[in-house]
This record gives C-alpha cells, sequence and structure tokens, in this order.
C-alpha cells in the first residue's frame, strides 16, 4: 500500500487543475474517481462505484433539493417577484439612503424565497441597479448593496448548500437549515449599519430625496396584504422545520404548493411557466446529483486508501491549538475560492474537514454554518465569484472594475461578521437549539 499522502495529494491535485481548466464538476470528479479505481482495484472495482452512486442518488434527503429549485423557478419566472419587490419598496421608509436599505432588504427576502445568490444578483441587477443610478445612487455602493445582499441567499433557508453539506458531513439538515437564519438576519444587520455610517460620513453617496414622496396608509396596507403570500411561502419552508411539524423534504414541498397557489392568487399561473420552471429544475438538479454522487464516491475512495485516517492521524500529532486550527479551516476555503468553483471546493475539503473536526469536538451546526458562509463569500470574490458575473451579465453598462471595487466592502464586513459569530455562537445556535 502507498503511503496514504500520495494518493490524497494526487487526487486534490488533479481536481483542482480540471476544475482550473472550466471542466463541468462531475465531469473532473468521475475522472479522478474512475483513474483511483482501475489504478487501485482494477475492473472489479467498478461493481463498488455503481454501488456508491445508486446509495447516494437514492438518499431520501435530496429530494429536497429539486424542489427548493423547483420553487425558486417558479416565483421567478412567474412573475411573483416584481410583486415583493414593489410592496417592500412601499414600506421602506423614508431616510437618507433608503435605495440601499431597500437593496438589501429585498435581497434577503428573495434569498428566503429562493436560495439562489445568482438569481438575487442577476434580478437586482437587472431591476433595482438601474432605479439607483437613476436617482443618484452612488454606483459602487449600490453595486455592493447587490452583492451583500445576494451573498445572504445560500445561507438562509431554503439553501441548497446546507442540503449538500449536511448530506456529506452527516449533519442534521433541518439544524443547518435554522441555523443559517440567524446568521443570515445579522449579517443583514451589519450591512445597513454599515451603509448608514458610510453615508453619515459622506452624504454625497446618497441624494437628500431620492423622489420617493409619501406613502399612504392605504397603499402602505395593500403592500403588506401583497406580501402575506411570500410569507406563507416563507414559513411553509423554514417555519413548519422549526415547530418540527415537517421534514426538510416536506417542507419544501408545501413551499411548492405554496408557490403555486401564489401564482395562481396573482394570475401568473400557466402552462408554459409551469414548463419551462419544471425543464430548467430538472436540469440544475440532475447536475447537483451528478456532483454529489461523484463527491461521495470520491470520499470513500480516499477512505479505501487511508489518506483521511493519515491525514487524521497527522494533525493529532502536530498539537495544535483548536482556535488556530479553526482559523486554518476558515482561510484555506477563503483563499482558494478566489480561484476555484466555490461547489467544487466545498466538495473537496467536506470529507477532509469531518474527521478533523471531531478530533476538535467543535459543534457541528456552528461549524459548518461558518464554513456556509466563508464559502458563500468566495461567490462575490474576485476575481472569480460567480455572482459578479452574473451582475456583470444583467447590467452590461457597468465595467467589471466597478463591480470588482465595489465588493471589497462587503467582503470585510462579511469576514467581521463571521468573526463576531465565532465569538458569540450562540448567534447560530440558538435556533437549532430551541426548535430541534
Amino acid at each position: 500500500m502507498v503511503d496514504w499522502y500520495i494518493p490524497l495529494s494526487i487526487g486534490l491535485g488533479a481536481l483542482v487543475v480540471l476544475f482550473m481548466t472550466g471542466m463541468p464538476i462531475f465531469l473532473g470528479f468521475l475522472i479522478v474517481i474512475i483513474s483511483g479505481v482501475v489504478y487501485l482495484l482494477g475492473p472489479a472495482g467498478f461493481g463498488m462505484v455503481v454501488s456508491s452512486m445508486y446509495d447516494t442518488a437514492t438518499t431520501a434527503s435530496l429530494g429536497t433539493i429539486p424542489l427548493f429549485i423547483l420553487l425558486g423557478e417558479i416565483l421567478f419566472r412567474s412573475g411573483c417577484v416584481q410583486v415583493l419587490m414593489d410592496s417592500i419598496d412601499k414600506l421602506v421608509g423614508q431616510m437618507r439612503g433608503r435605495q440601499y436599505v431597500l437593496s438589501i432588504v429585498l435581497s434577503t427576502v428573495l434569498g428566503a424565497l429562493s436560495g439562489s445568490a445568482m438569481a438575487v444578483g442577476a434580478m437586482m441587477g437587472r431591476s433595482l441597479l438601474p432605479i439607483m443610478q437613476a436617482k443618484g445612487y452612488d454606483l459602487r455602493l449600490s453595486i455592493g448593496t447587490i452583492l451583500g445582499g445576494a451573498c445572504l441567499a445560500p445561507i438562509i433557508p431554503p439553501s441548497l448548500l446546507a442540503i449538500i453539506i449536511g448530506t456529506l458531513a452527516d449533519v442534521s439538515i433541518s439544524s443547518l437549515l435554522v441555523g443559517g437564519v440567524g446568521p443570515g438576519l445579522f449579517l443583514a444587520l451589519i450591512y445597513v449599519v454599515a451603509c448608514m455610517v458610510r453615508i453619515r460620513m459622506n452624504p454625497s453617496l446618497a441624494p437628500a430625496d431620492d423622489g420617493h414622496g409619501t406613502i399612504p396608509a392605504r397603499e402602505k396596507l395593500r403592500a403588506v396584504l401583497g406580501l402575506l403570500p411570500f410569507s406563507l411561502i416563507i414559513f411553509m419552508v423554514i417555519g413548519l422545520i422549526m415547530l418540527g411539524i415537517a421534514t426538510p423534504s416536506e417542507s419544501a414541498a408545501t413551499g411548492v404548493l405554496g408557490g403555486l397557489i401564489t401564482a395562481a392568487y396573482y394570475g401568473r399561473l400557466s402552462f408554459r411557466m409551469l414548463f419551462e420552471a419544471f425543464s430548467e429544475a430538472a436540469k440544475l438538479a440532475s447536475v447537483i446529483l451528478l456532483i454529489l454522487v461523484s463527491a461521495v464516491m470520491f470520499t470513500q475512495l480516499l477512505a479505501f486508501t487511508g489518506a483521511i485516517g493519515g491525514l487524521t492521524r497527522l494533525i493529532t500529532s502536530l498539537e495544535i491549538n483548536g482556535w488556530l486550527m479553526l482559523f486554518l479551516m476558515m482561510l484555506l476555503p477563503f483563499l482558494l475560492c478566489m480561484f476555484i468553483d466555490q461547489l467544487g471546493l466545498m466538495l473537496i475539503l467536506i470529507p477532509i474537514y469531518v474527521p478533523i473536526l471531531n478530533l476538535f469536538e467543535f459543534d457541528p451546526v456552528w461549524f459548518w454554518v461558518l464554513f456556509l458562509i466563508n464559502i458563500t463569500l468566495g461567490a462575490i470574490t474576485p476575481p472569480f465569484g460567480y455572482v459578479m458575473f452574473a451582475l456583470k451579465a444583467a447590467a452590461p453598462e457597468i465595467s467589471m472594475r466597478d463591480v470588482f471595487q465595489s465588493s471589497w466592502l462587503f467582503v470585510g464586513l462579511t469576514a467581521l461578521g463571521m468573526l463576531i459569530i465565532v465569538l458569540v455562537p450562540e448567534i447560530v445556535t440558538f435556533l437549532p437549539s430551541r426548535f430541534n
């Protein structure tokens, strides 16, 4: 048997190189897996590959993924989100810099309905950014609030990344979903406060009057009523989990039902919209399932070579302080996410981190929510944050230089938020301990 660090180095190195070429994630995993099986086990090993893939693909909890994707597709393709945006716009009070607050609040709510950072970034870039520019708001701070708000989407339920982490790390998916609520709202608050402080220091960042005007009480009441269907969907998705009434898969199914009812309520339910929503959801879910199946097999292959056990023994012998190890485990994905696809990197690191997590006895929900925030942060970090490119595609008139420079403030604010969560873990653990 070869030394454990040789297959680990070759496997991880090959994956990183394949991902950097732009190759689809699942295909990169399959190439490494097939090569490893042929070298280590020979043709007889393919039976193990097929069995592993079947076991992973038939895991009941993974049924949550296509349902959450379908919910987001229904809401975005039906145009119901525009009703949501108009209602929140009317309810945000008169203040200097209200469009910044509106941007962050809208992104937070849209994230709670779709879980897709790219979808939120693209929609806000198409709809809100031109309005903010026309009203005289600072371009870079406007872009930054959209990027920061979109970054919250995978943290606040429904979160596909939380489901993937829970599946691979063998942690309660319900706890991870509920655990993302507190940090998501906390980070949104940090973003709002930071914007208000910047405007206080430099009033030119926002116009004294953006022409919004006073909204009559009757219009505000209509806006509140307009939010009720979306509030019901959010309750169906996360409220039923928190109350212990439904599993994540069941709550995702009721969320889809709520999305269909909402689309019908606003007269935007059609066979064409449903066909497009179901088709796109099926495509995305298939790709994610292929990636997950491949990642699990890769983890099993590492375990077979002794790489996981060897790495655990090495770390144990180093006697590293727990806080230093936590810092290193967070620093690594933060740096690599600037150059490698976030999902692919996450699937590489989780099987390596699981035994380390057990060694240092970190709270698994707290740690994996921190890890999720860190991975999500890569989506708005130059030079390859995918949300930045989605925003640029939705608003082609802005330059990538402006997008890159706009992101750093919110990267720093998110890192600050993570530090506070490390020092005050109850921000993550409070809700899961109360409702699970």
